[in-house]
């Protein structure tokens, strides 16, 4: 009776142990993007994406289980000058009917710090575009905010606040490969600044 009792304890007190918890980064305030950079000789392309939805699971006292998928609807990449935003958008660029969505997997945390309310790690995971999915990392900045989804969306719940900036190339995902580098760099430069949100009713 002695040694059942402390494990009837221990077994309830797993039972009981925190989940991690559900963040919708589907933004009803439209805020959530996507910034890209291709810096090229003669041409510096600067765009936006802002179609973004995905789920991420975190739990605050657990942050290496971290799992989830971020999307962006291609269809949503912009740029200002509207020639240029339709050759993107073409069958010889980003074929956005044919590939209607770009996507990063997160299947771990690596290297996890915290700093503040901000844990930093490496995220390692699946990038998608155009259907040819590479490994990739990238240092990640993730902000758990307990109880401040209110204050951005009106209504009671959490908010989980992801900032990343990393670097594909083009050529990895059969972009155009080596085609055309004197305007449209290989190298892209994407900044993601998303939040998540995990209502509490």
């Amino acid at each position: 009776m002695q040694n059942i009792i402390p494990t009837l304890f221990l077994l309830s007190g797993l039972a009981l142990s925190a989940e991690p918890t559900k963040f919708d980064f589907k933004d009803p305030k439209e805020i959530n993007n996507v910034i890209f950079q291709m810096d090229a000789p003669l041409e510096s392309i600067n765009g936006s994406g802002d179609a973004i939805s995905g789920t991420v699971y975190f739990d605050p006292e657990n942050p290496s289980a971290t799992k989830g998928t971020i999307v962006l609807e291609s269809s949503s990449l912009h740029v200002g000058n509207p020639v240029l935003k339709e050759h993107i958008h073409g069958s010889d660029w980003m074929d956005v009917k044919k590939y209607p969505s770009i996507s990063f997997k997160l299947t771990k945390l690596e290297n996890i710090r915290k700093k503040g309310i901000e844990v930093l790690a490496d995220a390692k995971g699946k990038m998608t575009i155009r259907n040819v999915t590479i490994e990739m990392n990238a240092p990640i900045r993730i902000t758990y905010l307990k109880g401040l989804l209110e204050k951005r969306n009106r209504i009671p719940g959490d908010l989980l606040v992801i900032r990343s900036k990393f670097v594909v190339k083009r050529d990895d995902f059969g972009i155009r490969p080596g085609e055309k580098l004197e305007k449209v760099a290989n190298q892209i430069e994407i900044s993601l600044n998303v939040a998540g949100a995990a209502p509490t009713n």
